[in-house]
């Protein structure tokens, strides 16, 4: 038996005892919500791609309801946070893709309130009151970081809500996507069947190349992090000579032409011929895998493809344009043409992260030892792109693996916001070892095994840095025997 139907027997097994569970569980926080005297809401969600999916997905539930509600935003729930709301004037609070980390602050600071938390990052242990309402597939042995997203977690509450919620499945998809989870894999699968069965969303098997709707071809190709072309990804000129070898046109009448516009017979040349070119790689055929598009998106819409409209929804929040997300989400064509505008403006500030990086790589803003790279951006980097840049750097083909890659940029003049990734094979646990490396001092830290964050007090970044190498040198050592 492989690894693969290891993991597919041990997720029966767990569905069967537990989901069950979990969905009663999800269903009595619905009727309990249900029988809350009709006040205003108020909502709290995170600003990725998966909160943005979430807080759309609860404020179309609640539109359906008729109830009134606000929304907020946020990058990371902090007691603050916390201690903010519970002063508000409002009762009803539902917190979408973030919560699980502060359930002792809800439990001290939220008595008169009804709380609501739908989440999927590993929970805070806390025995909580009557008032808190915690539902989080962890509490249920469901995996949180791979089996169900926060958006997964919102679209299965609001479907008790009102079953014609089941329409929302569509949004859930892009917080599955966005969350880097496997749509097919987990609880998720069940919400990709009600997407499918809904008729929005359409699974095809295709090139994973991120741009096959939008990009130039050759450009798809160089920009390639899905995989490596040995040749091609990171070289221009490679890419187009190679499109000519193997006799597929990169532009016609002046026109670049994308992935979407080959015919059936040169995307098989251009299959068989990539894959001839990664002959030496593990599994050179890994470029084709499942495509997930949106049914009732135009044809070489960035929105059409789950994994463009993703990225879509990442720039909005990042860039403090949750609400293009959220709108572009719900179908609102005004806010769907300004979601798409704000992604050239979240490029160039990743671009300009990616930039910092390689300059500063021999300074004292990059930090390369073994099994460790710390960029510590200060205030050249934005806050909201720090862990992008992070991710892109994993996935660099130049970065050896069992590499932890650490990112830290200024919000203000009072905090540093801490990104952190891992670039290898082993199962890790970054939330852990970001948990580890702050130890007893004064900072908080969010996310899950793959992708983690934190805030500290900016007075603190060399301790955390210094705390930082001691930690990760004896957690590769442990990473290495593995």
């Amino acid at each position: 038996m492989n690894d693969e139907q290891e993991n597919t027997t041990s997720f029966n097994e767990r569905f069967n005892r537990h989901f069950n569970d979990f969905d009663k569980a999800l269903k009595s926080a619905a009727e309990k919500f249900l029988s809350l005297p009709d006040s205003r809401v108020r909502v709290v969600s995170h600003l990725d791609a998966d909160g943005i999916s979430s807080a759309a997905i609860i404020i179309k539930a609640l539109n359906r309801l008729g109830r009134f509600y606000s929304l907020t935003i946020l990058p990371q729930l902090k007691y603050e946070d916390v201690v903010r709301f519970s002063s508000e004037k409002d009762k009803v609070f539902i917190f979408t893709d973030l919560g699980s980390g502060e359930l002792c602050a809800f439990n001290e600071l939220m008595k008169d309130k009804q709380v609501f938390i739908l989440d999927h990052h590993q929970p805070e242990a806390c025995e909580l009151k009557e008032n808190i309402t915690h539902v989080n597939p962890h509490n249920f042995d469901f995996n949180g970081s791979s089996e169900i997203c926060g958006a997964g977690v919102t679209y299965m509450f609001a479907k008790h809500l009102d079953s014609k919620n089941k329409d929302l499945s569509r949004i859930a998809i892009l917080g599955i996507i966005g969350d880097v989870q496997n749509p097919k894999e987990g609880l998720n699968k069940l919400i990709l069947k009600d997407a499918v069965d809904t008729g929005n969303i359409k699974v095809i098997k295709g090139l994973r190349i991120f741009g096959a709707q939008t990009k130039p071809l050759y450009k798809a190709l160089v920009q390639s992090t899905d995989f490596n072309i040995p040749g091609v990804t990171g070289n221009e000129s490679g890419a187009i000579q190679f499109l000519k070898q193997i006799g597929v046109e990169p532009k016609i009448n002046g026109k670049w032409r994308r992935i979407i516009d080959l015919d059936k017979d040169e995307l098989k040349r251009l299959v068989e011929g990539i894959v001839m070119l990664r002959f030496g790689e593990d599994t050179p055929e890994d470029i084709i895998g499942d495509v997930y598009l949106f049914t009732k998106e135009r044809e070489g819409s960035p929105l059409k493809d789950a994994k463009e409209f993703a990225t879509v929804l990442n720039a909005c929040g990042r860039m403090g344009k949750a609400s293009y997300g959220i709108g572009a989400c719900l179908g609102d064509l005004r806010f769907k043409k300004l979601a798409v505008s704000v992604l050239d403006d979240y490029r160039k500030e990743i671009v300009n992260g990616l930039k910092f990086f390689e300059k500063n790589r021999n300074s004292n803003y990059v930090i390369e030892e073994n099994g460790l790279l710390i960029i510590n951006a200060q205030s050249k980097i934005k806050p909201t792109v720090i862990g992008t840049v992070c991710s892109i750097i994993a996935r660099n083909t130049s970065l050896k693996d069992d590499t932890f890659i650490m990112g830290l940029a200024r919000i203000d003049d009072r905090y540093t916001k801490i990104s952190m990734r891992y670039k290898g094979n082993k199962e890790v646990n970054l939330k852990e070892i970001l948990s580890d490396i702050l130890g007893d001092s004064e900072g908080e830290v969010g996310g899950h095994h793959f992708a983690a964050g934190a805030y500290i007090a900016s007075e603190y970044e060399q301790e955390f840095i210094n705390r930082a190498k001691q930690v990760i040198q004896d957690k590769l050592l442990k990473v290495k025997t593995l």
